[in-house]
């Protein structure tokens, strides 16, 4: 049985360690042994974010073990606003590791989407690797929409589930916000923001709607907290591939956002709405609010068809087995 290495171990509640504990889930289920040590005796290192061990990377691609890097988007903001210097250092230290380790140790990429490949290939230009697309994926049967919730029945309940929305990352919150007052004009709405979100940016948020910040929520927390939501805000602009949009459409909860980054690949139009940004997102400028809000009101008037038709999208493409699967084959054969 071969052996697979992940490297480096992140920890936390979202991205890169979300997909590192589902990985790992998917592993356990098929018996397959992995590690995070480069040292042992592995068949093949799964890069999954920048990583400090070069030297011990390089010496493993010297013994001709395989390494497949998995690549999410490319830190940008911090190029477009001010996101304090401790961020934005790391933000532009991440690129350059990540785009020396596609371009001098990969002999696999694995892009999040179509979306993350061609940033990738605009902005570094074309690996030599060769490369493939996979989508990330979550447990159905965690994520689901069966199970207890607390939906209310006198508002409609918007949910914002971001791993961070604080400082020169809170764009989308004011966004969402807008969406969902324009929203109040013929329905009663409130708001549930479940992330960090800093105290400045929740004193300047001044909203005609309820908002509720939960602050960072355990991830057992967050199919009941999608399953007592009417919709769900996606609210980073330029989204590589959200694991929180898989998440509520695994739960049943359809998804609203404008059409920047990957949205569009994951929100069928029976799933949710995504419209046009109507603006340029890289410059992170006031997109079409209005636009997003009518289009939204199909999701709130037709709840139960959207329901099943955001849970149908997720059995059809957002498995974890069929994530698995499509690494393993990266990963394993030659």
């Amino acid at each position: 049985m071969k052996k697979i290495c992940i490297v480096p171990r992140v920890e936390g509640t979202g991205g890169m360690a979300s997909f590192r504990l589902k990985f790992e889930q998917g592993l356990k289920s098929r018996g397959i042994d992995f590690s995070y040590d480069l040292s042992a005796n592995s068949d093949v290192i799964l890069v999954i974010a920048g990583t400090r061990f070069l030297p011990d990377l390089w010496r493993v691609r010297r013994r001709g073990i395989r390494v497949v890097q998995r690549l999410d988007g490319i830190n940008w903001v911090q190029r477009v606003r001010w996101t304090g210097a401790r961020y934005h250092l790391r933000a532009e230290y991440g690129n350059a590791m990540l785009a020396l380790i596609r371009g001098r140790f990969a002999d696999r990429v694995i892009y999040q989407s179509q979306f993350v490949r061609k940033w990738w290939q605009d902005w570094y230009g074309l690996a030599k690797a060769p490369a493939s697309v996979i989508i990330n994926g979550v447990d159905l049967n965690v994520y689901s929409p069966d199970g207890t919730d607390e939906r209310p029945h006198n508002r409609y309940r918007m949910l914002l589930l971001e791993g961070s929305l604080a400082g020169g990352l809170n764009a989308g919150l004011f966004h969402g916000v807008a969406v969902a007052e324009k929203l109040s004009e013929k329905f009663p709405m409130e708001v549930v923001v479940a992330g960090k979100v800093d105290d400045a940016t929740q004193r300047k948020l001044q909203s005609k709607v309820p908002v509720k910040f939960l602050g960072t929520l355990p991830r057992e927390q967050i199919p009941q907290l999608a399953r007592s939501s009417h919709l769900m805000y996606c609210a980073e602009v330029n989204p590589p591939c959200p694991n929180s949009v898989i998440e509520a459409l695994a739960c049943g909860l359809p998804v609203i956002g404008f059409d920047s980054g990957s949205l569009k690949e994951l929100v069928t139009e029976d799933a949710g709405r995504v419209v046009s940004y109507g603006t340029n997102p890289w410059k992170l400028e006031t997109p079409d609010i209005p636009a997003l809000a009518v289009s939204a009101e199909a999701v709130l008037l037709k709840q139960e068809q959207f329901r099943r038709s955001a849970r149908r999208r997720a059995e059809e493409e957002f498995g974890l087995n069929k994530m698995v699967d499509s690494y393993l084959k990266v990963l394993l054969e030659d």
